[in-house]
């Protein structure tokens, strides 16, 4: 007991002293989490409107892959890539693997799904008068989804919330495709169970903390979006 106590009383001294290793691999992490949440945003959202607003065979049948790959393994989704973005791979002449670029490429694919399912729940959950006003109304197939854009944007903001969530908590994709290089690619995850492997609980029991920290405050926003939704 006294020496998880002594482990936590050095965790939180590294993060009060703003320690400069802690704080780089944490806006490492942040960062491309954050790029890769963007990313996959841009993709989603749009087709989470496309999905929910039209009628087309094989609907459910996407519904149900898209719920599916809600869990998709992250070390599935880094294995492909590893093999599409290592030198012997397709896009091995891109020279990707081990780069943020990589990473954030790793994340996107894996939280597309979840932003496009949680897009479609959005759009098929808002008010059905909202539909009917929009085609007496005549509107256009933009028109209406910007109204849908503008009236379920809560919806929207807590799938993006939630992927962001998925992202900077994963590990299989970032160690897979980032490498773990220091100062370069090395995250909150990875760099927990590079520094617990070393014994250094010490700094892996800090970047703990903030990662408990941040997906408090994602849970937090999550929670927020979904009382508006």
């Amino acid at each position: 007991m006294d020496f998880f106590l002594q482990a936590l009383a050095a965790a939180f001294n590294l993060i009060i002293s703003l320690d400069i290793e802690v704080y780089q691999v944490v806006w490492t992490s942040i960062f491309i989490s954050l790029l890769a949440t963007l990313a996959a945003a841009v993709i989603s959202v749009p087709l989470g409107l496309l999905v929910g607003l039209t009628r087309f065979p094989g609907k459910d049948f996407l519904q149900h892959s898209l719920n599916t790959l809600m869990a998709l393994p992250t070390v599935v989704v880094g294995l492909i890539l590893y093999g599409m973005l290592s030198r012997r791979g397709p896009a091995g002449d891109w020279g990707l693997l081990f780069t943020p670029t990589a990473m954030v490429i790793g994340q996107c694919i894996l939280i597309v799904p979840i932003i496009w399912n949680l897009s479609i729940a959005a759009v098929n959950g808002a008010d059905p008068r909202l539909a009917l006003t929009c085609r007496s109304l005549g509107a256009t197939g933009w028109q209406q989804a910007w109204i849908y854009l503008r009236e379920v944007r809560f919806g929207f903001l807590a799938a993006i919330v939630m992927g962001f969530g998925r992202a900077i908590g994963e590990v299989g994709v970032a160690m897979m495709l980032g490498g773990n290089i220091e100062g370069y690619t090395r995250t909150m995850t990875t760099a927990i169970a590079l520094e617990t492997s070393k014994g250094e609980f010490e700094f892996a029991l800090a970047l703990g903390i903030v990662l408990l920290a941040v997906a408090f405050t994602a849970n937090a926003l999550l929670s927020r979006f979904q009382r508006h939704a």
